[in-house]
């Protein structure tokens, strides 16, 4: 596929505008981009490559002649056109959870397993949650060596996992606190400033929420590895951007901390920060903006055998959702 014609679905929002800067930062070898939205976003313009692309209105006819197409518009709206897409000829990325447990429809990280993305019988290619994508970055190296068995892990998420709106409610409610006023919280269930919401998406009837059932379902979809255990508990943390994710994994081989920080060696879209000495340790604010990973506190566990305690993290916007889909266009 040379020099594709590629649209974004819901290029206004926030990932759809960081695929954009993705696809150009990357220089991302495509013929032509249409940008799509819903109608009240038509008619905006978009910089790309120093000119302006005016966005137009997604409707079931908007694929004629797209080769790749990048959904990023929620699962309500991947389920509608997805499909018109795929059968105008599209190849769709899709990066809502419409379509990642389909058994038709591979669920891809490029660093993991890129080679499932050549077999799509549907013609869509989903992308994983932004967690699930950022913990496996640190995982994925290590299950090669040491053959992961179990994780334990609680995230502690941005708000701006939550979109535009949750990054508004947060500053409004800082200024609020600031200016002595009362607020009644809107995105969140709970204050959000100088406050940690152990909910991420719906409980479901086991009393996990859906973001951490995620974590199981697509982490042994993507590694291959269907009797993986996972239990995780997924926070809101009030941070801006990239989600941070504490795990402790147990494997079928006794690991080393020697050997774990060289099992991250040459590969790509991870790196490790591990000097806590001198305060050495990923956080989010190193992340925010950049492209890898960054994996730390690598020691062992001092409760289970054969375990390892990490923490992670990675900025949720980029490498957990717009940056992934462009990665995957580029296998195409």
């Amino acid at each position: 596929m040379n020099n594709p014609h590629v649209a974004i679905v819901g290029a206004t929002g926030a990932v759809g505008v960081e695929m954009l800067l993705c696809l150009e930062q990357r220089n991302f070898p495509l013929g032509k981009v249409t940008l799509l939205a819903s109608a009240r976003s038509a008619g905006k313009t978009m910089k790309f490559r120093g000119e302006d692309i005016v966005v137009k209105e997604l409707t079931h006819d908007s694929f004629a002649g797209i080769d790749i197409a990048l959904f990023s518009a929620g699962g309500g709206i991947s389920l509608e056109f997805a499909p018109s897409a795929a059968a105008a000829g599209a190849v769709v990325i899709d990066n809502s959870s419409a379509f990642r447990m389909d058994e038709c429809v591979p669920l891809v990280v490029p660093e993991i397993n890129p080679e499932a993305a050549k077999d799509r019988p549907k013609g869509i290619i989903a992308n994983p949650n932004c967690t699930t994508i950022i913990s496996l970055m640190a995982l994925a190296p290590l299950h090669e060596k040491f053959g992961l068995e179990s994780v334990i892990a609680s995230s502690y998420q941005a708000v701006s996992g939550s979109g535009a709106q949750g990054i508004v409610e947060l500053e409004e409610q800082i200024q609020a606190i600031a200016d002595g006023r009362d607020f009644t919280p809107k995105v969140y269930p709970r204050q959000i400033a100088f406050n940690v919401i152990p909910q991420v998406d719906s409980f479901t009837d086991n009393g996990y929420t859906k973001e951490e059932m995620k974590m199981l379902n697509e982490g042994r979809k993507i590694l291959g590895h269907p009797t993986l255990k996972v239990s995780c508990t997924c926070v809101r943390v009030p941070v801006y951007r990239s989600h941070s994710v504490s795990i402790t994994a147990q494997f079928s081989k006794e690991p080393s901390v020697e050997a774990a920080r060289a099992a991250y060696d040459g590969k790509p879209g991870i790196c490790v920060v591990d000097d806590p000495a001198n305060k050495l340790f990923p956080v989010p604010l190193d992340t925010t903006g950049k492209d890898d990973c960054l994996v730390g506190r690598i020691r062992k566990n001092i409760v289970l055998e054969n375990a390892l305690d990490i923490w992670v993290v990675g900025d949720q916007v980029r490498k957990g959702a717009a940056l992934n889909a462009v990665q995957i266009a580029e296998i195409l």
